[in-house]
């Protein structure tokens, strides 16, 4: 690699900076754009389609040579678990390619700060709870979850040469389950809250006497909404630039029986919920330590559980109205 480029000065504040997110236009990306905005920052660039998908040398190339970034906040390490359907060998070579050309673009055309946003995913199977940074490469993924984590590892590993050799000053940030308005809805690919937000709603539409779900409930996991998570990204830009990976969750352990009947009556649904214990629940317990992100860089979650699921529900509501016929949505309001 040849010596680093440095920028042309573009003023002392991070506000002046020309920023571009990858991954700008999903559930995350809208909530980190809004908060940018909201925060003072304005050059800020969100690639849509073939111009951030591309894995190919020449793709990044003109995605750096159209946007000109100080700062890359790279929100989009790998897809979802159902993402992988079907063509695992073509996405894990895709991502892996791609991120490592962000990574090796950005550090050679001197970009003044980097941020990846990695996943759960990363952590072992088996690793004890609260799940730590220092626990990061003490044993493999969770085995329906290996090739995410991989290719999120391999980020972080390349990150931190980076770091090392050339000084390159990129952070590596680890969320836990983020939910909220904007989520993937899809039946097929939906992660977990918007998934059973889904099913519940539809089941009070319809009158269900019983909804099933996958697995025994037992299992918890750690939820961040999409704000919150996207305050954290903020604030570390701002206030952090260690080597050391950093968790962004609310270090609130919720079983996932418990969300299941939060939802349901939020949706309205009051029938039974029965649990299928012949599919997999996953990692049983997913709460992470929150400490470091805290002491670092000031973040603490603020947004209640309850007060988030409500809004998405709500959401989830008012973008079905809009999208329903107009005789459809008559007969569900003479039915209320």
């Amino acid at each position: 690699m040849n010596a680093v480029e440095k920028p042309e000065p573009t003023g002392a504040s991070l506000r002046d900076k020309r920023i571009l997110v990858t991954g700008g236009t999903g559930l995350l990306g809208r909530a980190v754009v809004r908060e940018l905005f909201e925060q003072g920052y304005r050059e800020i660039y969100v690639p849509r389609g073939a111009s951030v998908n591309g894995s190919g040398a020449e793709d990044v190339t003109r995605l750096f040579n159209e946007t000109r970034p100080h700062i890359v906040l790279h929100l989009a390490l790998a897809p979802e678990e159902a993402g992988w359907r079907g063509h695992a060998a073509e996405c894990f070579a895709s991502y892996v390619l791609r991120n490592t050309r962000m990574l090796d673009t950005a550090c050679r055309r001197g970009v003044e700060r980097m941020l990846c946003v990695a996943s759960s995913a990363v952590y072992p199977a088996g690793a004890p709870a609260p799940l730590r940074e220092k626990d990061i490469f003490n044993g493999l993924p969770e085995p329906a979850a290996a090739i995410a984590g991989t290719v999120e590892r391999l980020a972080l590993v390349q990150a931190q040469a980076c770091r090392e050799e050339f000084g390159f000053p990129c952070v590596y940030l680890i969320a836990s389950n983020i939910y909220g308005p904007n989520d993937n809805f899809d039946p097929e690919t939906a992660p977990l809250v918007p998934r059973l937000i889904r099913k519940f709603v539809e089941a009070a539409e319809t009158g269900a006497r019983e909804v099933t779900l996958a697995g025994t409930g037992c299992a918890t996991r750690d939820f961040l909404h999409a704000d919150d998570c996207a305050q954290a990204i903020r604030l570390a830009l701002e206030r952090y630039d260690g080597a050391d990976a950093v968790n962004l969750a609310s270090g609130i352990e919720v079983g996932i029986h418990e969300l299941a009947r939060r939802i349901a009556r939020l949706a309205g649904y009051s029938g039974q919920i029965l649990w299928d214990a012949s599919k997999q629940d996953g990692p049983p317990r997913r709460v992470f330590d929150p400490t470091r992100a805290a002491k670092e860089f000031g973040f603490r979650a603020r947004k209640a559980l309850q007060d988030g699921l409500y809004e998405t529900v709500e959401w989830y509501r008012s973008m079905r109205a809009r999208s329903e016929p107009e005789p459809r949505r008559m007969a569900a309001a003479s039915r209320a």
